[in-house]
């Protein structure tokens, strides 16, 4: 999994006046738990181009007065108007400790189902999964090469060494559904 580097200083004051007067300087407030302390801080807004404005997920490295930690985005708020950050809350990642996050689902190969004129339906973007913070992947590729009309992939179809899906085993992830120009096999193919 990719990182980012961002850098922030701790907020002397806590507050909605402070957090007001942080935002219009151009600046997020930030919450930081899961390790040993709970802590507030101010990162530039620009910092989290990297990391939420992304497809991809990263983890972040903060340096904060001098200390450096591996966290992730747990949560982040936004104003309902501007669609400014307003918030972001981040999880603390401890070298052992397994971490909830959501990882992207990309569809590789081409089915054929689809060939014959069969509607390729993504149901999921995201999985979440459960996992040591580097044995966590970019991406989970599902392939879709075995995929004929009405065939679909599962979650139970997936199988990733050192992780624990936290999706219904039941649920489709792609499947081929039948359209109206669905070409038939000849006979004697």
């Amino acid at each position: 999994m990719k990182s980012v580097s961002m850098s922030g200083s701790l907020r002397g004051n806590v507050g909605k006046k402070d957090a007001k007067a942080q935002r219009s300087q151009g600046l997020v407030p930030c919450v930081m738990y899961g390790g040993e302390k709970q802590f507030t801080f101010v990162v530039d807004e620009k910092q989290f181009k990297d990391i939420i404005y992304t497809p991809e997920v990263k983890y972040a490295e903060l340096e904060i007065e001098g200390q450096k930690y591996n966290a992730i985005i747990q949560d982040s708020q936004y104003h309902p108007i501007t669609d400014a950050l307003m918030h972001v809350d981040f999880l603390e990642v401890l070298p052992g400790k397994q971490v909830v996050i959501g990882i992207p689902v990309t569809i590789v190969g081409t089915s054929p189902g689809v060939l014959r004129g069969g509607k390729l339906v993504k149901k999921v973007r995201k999985l979440r999964v459960k996992g040591e913070l580097s044995q966590i992947p970019e991406k989970i590729e599902v392939d879709i090469t075995n995929l004929d009309i009405e065939d679909s992939f599962k979650v139970n179809d997936i199988k990733i060494d050192n992780l624990t899906i936290m999706e219904n085993k039941a649920q489709i992830i792609v499947m081929v559904a039948s359209t109206r120009n669905v070409t038939a096999d000849a006979p004697g193919k």
